[in-house]
């Protein structure tokens, strides 16, 4: 199932996406997800702008899923203020050095996290989306927590939608493409450190709760941008454009 988020002229709806382009509104998956039963639908078909799938109260980032790193893997937290929706256009900062676009799989959580663990990982999470965790990667130097690099307005593209049907152990495929050129392919099985694994870490520090949103890290799939840029990211079929200026 594809779920999403739009807003119509009544409001803000969550919608299931049936056939090509038609989005049902649906009662709270979350709510659904957590008691262990079927989204249901909740009317007719409706219009609307698609916003980001989810709103999550943490966003969390990981670190060193990359090869060669002699570190383990480790989390950092990002903004959920800098949390957009799909085709949305973004400022870049002329103040922070180079802008890095990093095609990522977001993994969304469903549900509380307590009792989480790599074996069971799946029970807990939702689907999967797609991010494009913008940065400016030469404030590290100055800020080696992440703050400034990863703070601009805007700088967390997630959608369009979360994909309830990929799984944490899928490969799916995972690329960058900058003003209609790929410029990075790779796919979610060449993660160094697997998604459960990553899930059972944070897990184990802090608790996660529905609609938050785990980055699992770019080791392949980034390049540097200049403002204007035109950017795609794609996981499996999901794809998500963002504009720069």
């Amino acid at each position: 199932m594809r779920l999403a988020r739009i807003s119509t002229p009544d409001g803000i709806r969550t919608v299931r996406a049936e056939g090509d382009g038609t989005w049902i509104p649906v009662h709270d998956p979350f709510a659904a997800f957590a008691a262990g039963r079927e989204v249901q639908d909740a009317g007719g078909p409706v219009s609307g702008t698609l916003l980001a799938p989810c709103e999550p109260t943490l966003v969390v980032g990981i670190a060193q899923n990359g090869p060669g790193h002699v570190s383990p893997v480790q989390a950092w937290l990002k903004s959920p203020r800098t949390v957009v929706g799909p085709d949305a256009t973004v400022t870049l900062r002329r103040d922070a050095g180079t802008t890095v676009a990093e095609a990522e799989v977001a993994v969304v959580i469903g549900r509380e996290t307590t009792g989480l663990t790599a074996g069971n990982a799946h029970e807990y999470v939702l689907g999967i989306t797609a991010v494009n965790d913008l940065s400016s990667p030469d404030r590290a130097a100055v800020d080696p927590r992440n703050f400034e690099s990863k703070s601009g307005r805007g700088y967390t593209p997630l959608g369009p939608w979360i994909d309830t049907a990929i799984g944490l152990d899928d490969d799916v495929p995972l690329r960058l493409i900058v003003d209609g050129e790929p410029v990075a392919e790779t796919s979610a099985g060449r993660y160094p450190v697997a998604l459960r694994d990553c899930l059972a870490y944070v897990a184990g520090w802090t608790t996660l709760g529905p609609g938050d949103v785990i980055m699992m890290g770019a080791p392949f799939s980034a390049s540097p941008i200049q403002p204007g840029a035109e950017l795609d990211v794609v996981v499996g079929e999901i794809g998500l454009r963002t504009s720069t200026v």
